[in-house]
C-alpha cells in the first residue's frame, strides 16, 4: 500500500483542490462533475474518493487501502454469483457447489493480474463498474431462482438489479453499460427452464444490449485516420487487439510477476494481416476458439460462458472506438469467469483423482505468491518504473521517464547521451524529441538551432498526445521564475517552433493543440512584454476553449501580469462566454461564477486606479 500516484492519478485527481478542497455543495458539484475520463465524466467514482481525501495533494496509501476493500468486496459479491450461478444449473450438489464458488473467487482474487488494477488509483473506475455489475448479475441470479416460486418478487429483484447495476456500474466507467448484455451471455449458458419471460428479456436485456450494439456501430469508421491524436487508424487497431486479447487472456493462465505495465506505447501495431505474421494466427485463433465456445455450449456451459463472458467484456475496449491499446485492468471484469471452469472441474473430479485438492492449493500459493511479489514492487515507484522501462525498450514514454529520473537527479550528460541513443533507434517518435529540446532549456544550453532542428523533425514525425504535454512544460518552463537568463531568448524561439508545429497536418488537425497553442503563444508574449500580441492570443484563446473557467484563469493571468485594462476587456468577453455555456457543463452554480466576475472586475478597476496614479505622479 505504501506506493505513490502514478500518470493519470494526478489529472484525475488534482482537482479535489482546485477551489481549496471539497468542502461545500459548490465544491463538491465542481468536483464530481469535473470528470473527463470518459463521456459520462464518471462522476460516481470521483465521489468514492473523497471517502480517501477532500483535498490535494494528498497520500496514495489511503486510496490504494480503499481500492483494496473495493476488490474484496468484488471478490465476495462473485463468490456469491458464481453459488447463485451454479444452482441455475442444477449440475452439482449444494456442497460442491459452495467448493466451487469459493475456489473460482480465490482464484480471481489472489490472481497478481489484479494488482495494477488495485494499486493504480484511478483504476477504481474499473473496480467499481465490476462491483455493480456483479451486484446486478447476482440480483440477475437471485430472482431467477425465485421465478417459479415468487414470480412477482422474482421480476422485481432482476428488474432492480439491471437497471440500478447498468446505472450506477455506467457512472462509475462505462463499460458497465454492458451489464445487460453480459447477463445476455450468462442466460445462454444457462438451461432454458427457469427462463424469465420473453417480453422481460426483450425489455431488460436485449433492448439495452441493442442499444451498446447500435452506439457501438456509429464509431465505425475504417477511413486512413479517423483519430488525429493516434498513431493507428480504426483497422490498424481491431488488428492489433486480436494479438493483444490473446496476449491478455495468456497472462491470465500463465500469469506473471509484471510485465511492460504503463507503458504500452511502444506495442507493435499491425499494419495488415500479415504485419506482423502473428496477427493472422491470433485471428484464427479467436475465431476458432469462439466457434468451439459455441459448439460445446450444452455439452460444457461452463467454459462457454467464461469465454463469452470474457469477449462480451473486452466489446466496449478492445474494438472500434479510439482508445489506447493496451491496458491490464480492462480484464479485471472480464476475467470474473474465466477460472470458473477450473474450479469446476477441480471440484467435481476431486473425489477420482486425489491429488487434485493439493493441486489447487498449490497453484492458489502460487498465485498469492506472485501477487505478494508483484505488490512488493508497486510499492516503490522508482523501483516500479526501472522495471518497466528495462522491459518496454520501445516505448518513448519509458525512455521519456528514465531520461526525467537521470535529469532530476542532475546527470544532465547521461539523460542527453541516452536520449540520443533511444531517438536514432526509434526516429519516428515525437515525444523524444521534445524532451530532448526541453532538457537543454531545462539547463539553459538550448541553441536557436535546437528549436529550429525540433520544429523541423516534430513536422514528419509521428503524431503522440504526449508530445504536446511535453511543449507545454517546455514554455511553462521558458516562461517561469526559474527559467535560464536567456529565457526571453527562448520564449522567441519557441513561438517559432509553435508556428511550425503548427504548419503541420499532424498537429493543426488535433483540436486539443490548436486550443492550447492559442494560450501559450499568450503565455510566451507575456513573458516577452507584449500586452497587445498576449490579450490576442488570450482572446483567440477563451474563443476556443469556450470554458467560464478556462477564460477566467486567462483574465487573472493577464490581470496578475499588471495589464488590467487588457484583463478588463478578457473579462467581458470571458462574461459572454458564461453567458452561452450550457449550465449543465458548468462545474459550480452560474451566482458562483457570476461572483468572481463581480470580484474580478473590481479587483482589476481598483488595479486600473493605483496604475493611474502612480503614473500621475511627478
Amino acid at each position: 500500500m505504501s506506493g505513490g500516484f502514478l500518470f493519470d492519478d494526478y489529472p484525475n485527481l488534482q482537482h479535489l483542490g482546485d477551489l481549496g478542497g471539497v468542502v461545500d455543495w459548490e465544491t463538491f458539484r465542481a468536483y464530481v462533475f469535473s470528470g473527463f475520463a470518459g463521456p459520462t465524466g464518471r462522476p460516481l467514482a470521483l465521489v468514492t474518493f473523497l471517502l480517501d481525501d477532500n483535498a490535494w495533494p494528498s497520500q496514495a496509501p489511503w486510496f490504494k487501502q480503499t481500492n483494496l476493500l473495493i476488490h474484496v468486496l468484488c471478490g465476495l459479491l462473485l463468490c456469491w454469483a458464481t453459488l447463485l450461478l451454479l444452482r441455475n444449473l442444477k449440475r452439482v450438489g449444494e456442497k460442491q457447489a459452495q467448493y466451487i464458488a469459493v475456489l473460482a473467487c480465490a482464484l480471481w482474487v489472489l490472481h497478481p493480474y489484479m494488482v495494477s488494477t488495485i494499486l493504480y488509483v484511478v483504476q477504481r473506475m474499473a473496480q467499481l463498474a465490476t462491483l455493480f455489475c456483479l451486484a446486478g448479475v447476482v440480483m440477475y441470479l437471485y430472482g431467477r431462482l425465485q421465478l417459479s416460486m415468487r414470480p412477482r418478487r422474482a421480476y422485481i429483484f432482476m428488474s432492480l438489479g439491471l437497471v440500478a447495476g447498468t446505472f450506477l456500474a455506467t457512472f462509475s466507467k462505462e463499460n458497465g453499460a454492458l451489464l445487460p448484455l453480459l447477463v445476455l451471455v450468462i442466460e445462454f449458458c444457462l438451461p432454458r427452464e427457469g427462463r424469465p419471460a420473453w417480453q422481460w428479456r426483450a425489455l431488460f436485456l436485449w433492448l439495452p444490449s441493442l442499444a451498446v450494439a447500435a452506439l457501438l456501430a456509429r464509431y465505425i469508421d475504417f477511413s486512413d485516420n479517423p483519430w488525429p491524436n493516434r498513431n493507428f487508424n480504426q483497422i490498424e487497431r481491431l488488428l492489433t487487439e486480436a494479438r493483444i486479447v490473446c496476449e491478455y487472456l495468456l497472462h491470465l493462465f500463465v500469469p506473471r510477476i509484471e510485465g511492460n505495465g504503463l507503458y504500452q506505447d511502444g506495442y507493435v501495431i499491425s499494419k495488415g494481416l500479415f504485419e506482423p505474421v502473428s496477427t493472422f494466427f491470433a485471428i484464427a485463433f479467436l475465431v476458432a476458439l469462439l466457434a468451439v465456445t459455441f459448439a460445446i455450449r450444452k455439452k460444457a456451459p461452463l467454459i462457454s460462458l467464461g469465454l463469452l463472458f470474457f469477449f462480451a467484456s473486452h466489446l466496449m475496449e478492445s474494438t472500434v472506438v479510439g482508445l489506447e491499446l493496451y491496458f491490464e485492468h480492462r480484464n479485471h471484469l472480464a476475467s470474473l469467469f474465466l477460472f470458473l471452469p477450473l474450479a469446476y472441474y477441480c471440484v467435481i473430479y476431486s473425489a477420482r483423482f486425489k491429488l487434485l485438492p493439493a493441486l489447487a492449493v498449490v497453484v492458489l500459493g502460487i498465485l498469492a505468491s506472485m501477487t505478494w511479489l508483484r505488490a512488493s514492487l508497486w510499492s516503490d515507484n522508482d523501483k516500479l518504473e526501472f522495471y518497466w522501462v528495462q522491459s518496454a525498450t520501445n516505448s518513448p514514454r519509458a525512455i521519456n521517464a528514465l531520461a526525467a529520473h537521470y535529469l532530476n537527479n542532475g546527470d544532465y550528460e547521461k539523460a542527453n547521451e541516452y536520449l540520443l541513443a533511444a531517438s536514432r533507434r526509434l526516429p519516428q517518435s515525437s515525444l523524444l524529441t521534445a524532451r530532448l529540446l526541453l532538457q537543454k532549456v531545462w539547463v539553459g544550453q538550448a541553441s536557436e538551432q535546437d528549436f529550429i532542428q525540433a520544429g523541423e523533425r516534430l513536422k514528419l514525425q509521428e503524431f503522440d498526445a504526449q508530445t504536446v504535454k511535453g511543449i507545454r512544460t517546455l514554455v511553462e518552463r521558458v516562461t517561469g521564475g526559474d527559467a535560464a537568463s536567456n529565457s526571453l531568448d527562448y520564449a522567441h524561439y519557441s513561438l517559432n517552433l509553435l508556428d511550425t508545429m503548427e504548419s503541420s497536418p499532424a498537429y493543426g488537425e488535433f483540436p486539443l493543440f490548436m486550443r492550447l497553442v492559442a494560450y501559450l503563444r499568450a503565455q510566451l508574449y507575456l513573458h516577452i512584454g507584449d500586452a497587445a500580441e498576449a490579450y490576442r492570443y488570450y482572446s483567440q484563446a477563451i474563443s476556443r476553449y469556450q470554458e467560464a473557467d478556462a477564460a477566467l484563469a486567462m483574465v487573472a493571468e493577464m490581470g496578475s501580469a499588471g495589464y488590467p485594462e487588457k484583463a478588463l476587456e478578457l473579462l467581458e468577453q470571458a462574461t459572454q462566454v458564461l453567458a452561452q455555456q450550457d449550465s449543465r457543463k458548468l462545474k459550480r452554480s452560474r451566482m458562483s461564477y457570476e461572483q468572481d466576475i463581480a470580484y474580478l472586475e473590481g479587483a482589476l478597476r481598483e488595479a486600473m486606479k493605483t496604475k493611474n496614479t502612480a503614473t500621475e505622479a511627478p
